[in-house]
């Protein structure tokens, strides 16, 4: 009797546990380069993210575009080929270029989405973008795979972009090719639910990158 009661005691605590709601996990993808080319430091006041959302028709007529800036990073070139990369975004940055003529708009906007509606910039003050592995395009407009992980308020996603990479004379740059990304994967998402019938759910993300070489 006392073993039958303790097997039940420890299938109701199995029982219980499985219910309860599992925290996130990360998802990653390895660093397969091996980062032993030359540093290369990035240019913050010539790189950026562009971003665009979305309302419902998505259309230039519905939507608003802005720029976010880098805070700091750096690229390894190993025998004059991009081999890897890390980029920490300043997401107090954000902001909407749209409405730069409107300074009462824009305020309101940029100050929505820096909340915890959406971003929550005081919790997450920064994202960034690893890249762990790059391949030679052969085909198509963009000449280079860049495989990496995209973290935003601290979710860690596998993120893949086409992009156009170039190394010369001590500068290397990269722009990738405009991409829509989910914004609920990482949990970035107005909570009212009749906003998120209203708002699409991707955000197109072009990342653009100048980076000098360390002397």
């Amino acid at each position: 009797m006392k073993k039958s009661f303790l097997l039940a005691a420890f299938a109701s605590l199995v029982l219980t546990s499985c219910t309860k709601d599992k925290p996130v996990v990360n998802e990653t993808t390895e660093v397969t380069t091996n980062n032993n080319g030359a540093v290369y430091e990035l240019d913050t006041l010539n790189s950026r993210i562009e971003w665009k959302g979305y309302k419902i028709l998505k259309s230039d007529q519905t939507s608003h575009f802005g720029t976010i800036n880098f805070e700091s990073g750096d690229l390894t070139v190993h025998e004059g080929m991009l081999e890897s990369g890390k980029f920490i975004v300043d997401m107090n940055s954000l902001t909407s270029v749209d409405l730069k003529d409107d300074a009462e708009q824009l305020g309101k906007l940029n100050g929505h989405l820096k909340s915890g509606d959406f971003f929550e910039t005081d919790k997450f003050p920064t994202a960034s973008y690893e890249i762990t592995k790059v391949s030679k395009n052969d085909s198509g407009d963009y000449n280079t795979l860049l495989d990496g992980n995209l973290t935003i308020k601290g979710i860690t996603k596998p993120m893949q972009f086409n992009a156009n990479v170039s190394v010369k004379d001590g500068v290397a740059s990269i722009a990738t090719e405009p991409k829509d990304i989910s914004r609920e994967a990482f949990n970035v998402k107005f909570q009212m639910p009749v906003a998120n019938g209203v708002i699409k759910d991707d955000v197109n993300l072009q990342i653009i990158i100048k980076a000098n070489e360390k002397k």
